[in-house]
């Protein structure tokens, strides 16, 4: 599973960044220091100190040689790598990969980051010598961050300046637990160092693509998820879900689609889940015979940037004969378009800010 998700986010962010034509580069290198977010109390024994860290990033310049390149102000893309030290023994310090996004505003003195990558841990929980680690069940884990940035480039000959806040998160999302979860919450500054002499200038275009009113039909989608995860009982074993989504979605411009639409979920660690609290706990209503079955209604919205898209999705369980984590849920993810109908999705289910799992999926687009 570990190798499947690495070689996933490589692929999907190594055939996007591809294609698009080399204009001009940069590097920039950011220190930062900060809190961890008290977001559940289980976590309070955790913080314990300011982490702090070093972002080096590797990002090409677009100049609007693509009409999306124009219709997002002409972002940045590129990779990052990240070290943390959460001063705290018990967690001990994360590496972490990513691929990113810079989106610019304000006359493109204010910088957006976002990146999603992997991140490996040095002191994960183990039963017998790192019991007290309940935020990091696993090794390796998925990590997102982003960072909002007054930026200046070229103050003194091809060197800049950055500074601002930034947020880095931590989960397996319940591929093992526990997965308490850690989000740091930062302060950073940072150098950036432009690596070309000179930078084209941005394309201006009066296309149609740009100018012209974006028309489609009503599309049909069809998704199929999976993944493994893992009830919070710790020791309570990896099981398969599989997940089935069919939803139609209207796009109203080039950049925005709306959803609407149904899940199913087989879940099997809520099969294991219902008969262990039948077991253990005998006074409790559950008697084991629960389907662990669960079916949802969904409205979401779908986000266009070139190939990839960010997906999010707000849900209600329509049917729901077992209570687990209430009955709203969220989806947040990406998905990676090859041709017009087929694509590949990576998502993160949760209720509220408690992750269920991480789903892998495959769909169409009719």
């Amino acid at each position: 599973m570990k190798l499947l998700l690495t070689g996933f986010f490589c692929f999907i962010f190594n055939l996007t960044f591809s294609q698009e034509k080399q204009n001009s580069s940069y590097i920039d290198i950011n220190y930062f220091k900060g809190n961890i977010a008290l977001h559940n109390n289980d976590i309070l024994h955790l913080i314990t100190g300011h982490p702090e860290g070093v972002i080096l990033s590797y990002n090409k310049k677009t100049f609007g040689n693509k009409a999306w390149e124009q219709r997002f102000n002409y972002p940045d893309y590129g990779f990052s790598f990240a070290y943390q030290n959460l001063k705290n023994d018990v967690l001990g310090n994360n590496y972490s990969l990513y691929a990113h996004y810079n989106f610019y505003f304000l006359k493109r003195n204010l910088m957006f980051r976002i990146g999603q990558g992997l991140a490996l841990t040095t002191n994960p929980y183990d039963k017998e010598t790192n019991y007290r680690n309940n935020a990091f069940g696993s090794k390796i884990m998925s990590s997102t961050f982003v960072m909002l940035n007054f930026k200046k480039e070229r103050i003194i000959d091809r060197f800049g300046l950055q500074a601002g806040f930034s947020m880095i998160h931590y989960s397996n999302a319940n591929i093992k637990a526990p997965n308490t979860s850690i989000n740091s919450i930062a302060l950073n500054l940072g150098v950036n160092y432009n690596l070309d002499n000179k930078e084209p200038e941005f394309i201006i275009a009066d296309s149609s693509e740009i100018n012209t009113k974006f028309k489609e039909p009503i599309k049909y989608n069809f998704v199929f998820r999976s993944g493994i995860n893992e009830s919070d009982i710790v020791g309570s074993g990896q099981f398969p879900f599989y997940v089935m989504s069919a939803y139609a979605d209207k796009r109203i411009n080039q950049k925005s689609a709306f959803q609407l639409g149904t899940d199913v979920f087989l879940s099997n660690f809520l099969k294991e889940y219902i008969y262990y609290r039948s077991v253990s706990f005998p006074e409790e209503p559950t008697s084991g015979n629960e389907d662990y079955k669960r079916v949802g209604l969904f409205v979401g919205h779908e986000l266009f940037v070139n190939r990839i898209s960010l997906v999010t999705q707000l849900g209600y369980y329509v049917y729901y004969p077992f209570d687990f984590e209430g009955r709203t849920y969220i989806r947040v993810g990406l998905k990676r378009y090859f041709g017009d109908k087929w694509f590949g999705a990576l998502s993160l289910k949760a209720h509220a800010a408690k992750a269920e799992a991480v789903e892998f999926g495959v769909g169409v687009r009719l």
